[in-house]
């Protein structure tokens, strides 16, 4: 069993999406990875695709075969979806959603476009840069602030709706950079292993 520390989600699914997490979460939780999102979607039919990752942000293809291999049982003792579907496991991609408070320090200085469930500010659509984050929520720097707005807003954690990062050339920059540093600690850690 692994001892990784899995922080929550802060955006969670509804319906049937929400059954299949109940399911599959612990699974994807004691492998040492983190559920992102499950999306039951009429393309190709039915396919249930399911967002994962390790706590350091990164997801191979191997790991999403790892995963998917360890699911699909589970998936099909539980039964949770009525019809034929076809599993999609998948890493969150560059420009992921963004579900955990570490996502939204992790990728600070980034674009990103949100949208909340209650009104913030007189508004709840939202794009712009990370600049900070606190316990309480993120602060981005507007894109355009409309006439009157203040150019940099606080949106609180609980009234996170849905937040995806932009995709820019920075973006694909700095997550290229995380993924080769990730990738190159993990083959030392086998190397100190095989040494040990």
């Amino acid at each position: 069993m692994n001892d990784t520390v899995i922080e929550p989600r802060l955006i969670t699914e509804t319906g049937i999406d929400a059954r299949v997490a109940e399911i599959i979460e612990p699974v994807i939780n004691g492998m040492g990875y983190q559920l992102v999102r499950v999306k039951l979607s009429g393309q190709n039919g039915m396919t249930l695709q399911i967002m994962a990752e390790r706590p350091d942000g990164t997801m191979t293809v191997n790991d999403c075969e790892i995963l998917s291999t360890a699911i699909s049982p589970v998936l099909d003792v539980e039964d949770p979806i009525d019809k034929q579907y076809h599993l999609e496991m998948s890493s969150p991609g560059i420009d992921r959603p963004m579900v955990r408070k570490s996502d939204f320090s992790r990728w600070s200085g980034h674009l990103l476009k949100c949208e909340t469930s209650v009104m913030v500010e007189g508004r709840k659509r939202f794009r712009g840069k990370i600049v900070g984050t606190t316990e309480e929520g993120f602060i981005i720097d507007r894109d355009q602030p409309a006439a009157g707005e203040e150019p940099q807003v606080t949106i609180p954690f609980t009234a996170l709706a849905e937040a995806r990062l932009i995709l820019t050339d920075d973006l694909i920059r700095d997550a290229l950079r995380a993924d080769k540093a990730a990738r190159e600690a993990a083959n030392q850690n086998n190397e100190d292993e095989d040494e040990g």
